[in-house]
C-alpha cells in the first residue's frame, strides 16, 4: 500500500526555521504533484505550496518568500524548507501525492498523517 511519511516538524522560535520532508512509498507508478497544506484546528485545510511535474511551482501569498518546496523524483519525496518563521504559521503540516499505482492506473490523492509546526518563544 502507498504511505506517505512526513517528518521535520517541531517547535521553532520566531524568525527561525525548518525543513519539512516527506517520503512516498509502495507500489507507485508515477507521482503527478506533491503538495504541503497545513491545518490550523477548527479552521479549513489551506494549500501552502505544490510542485507539479510539469509546470511552475505555486505557494500561498502569506508564504511566499519565506518558503520553498522542492522534490527529488528519485527519492519519491518532497520538502519544504521554511524561513523566517511567524507564529501564524503554526498548523499541522500534511504531505499529498496525486499518484498511480500498479494496482489502480489511474491518479489518486494520497495523505500523509501530518507533522505539528508551532513557532513560539
Amino acid at each position: 500500500q502507498v504511505q506517505l511519511v512526513e517528518s521535520g516538524g517541531g517547535l521553532v522560535q520566531p524568525g527561525g526555521s525548518l525543513r519539512l520532508s516527506c517520503l512516498a512509498s509502495g507500489p507507485i507508478v508515477s507521482i503527478n504533484a506533491m503538495t504541503w497544506y497545513r491545518q490550523i484546528p477548527g479552521k479549513e485545510r489551506e494549500l501552502v505550496a505544490t510542485f507539479p511535474t510539469r509546470g511552475s511551482t505555486n505557494y500561498a501569498d502569506s508564504v511566499k518568500g519565506r518558503f520553498t518546496i522542492s522534490r527529488d523524483n528519485a527519492k519519491n519525496t518532497v520538502y519544504l524548507q521554511m524561513n523566517s518563521l511567524k507564529s501564524e504559521d503554526t498548523a499541522v503540516y500534511y504531505c499529498n501525492a496525486r499518484l498511480s499505482t500498479y494496482y489502480t492506473g489511474v491518479l489518486n490523492d494520497y495523505w500523509g498523517q501530518g507533522t505539528q509546526v508551532t513557532v513560539s518563544s
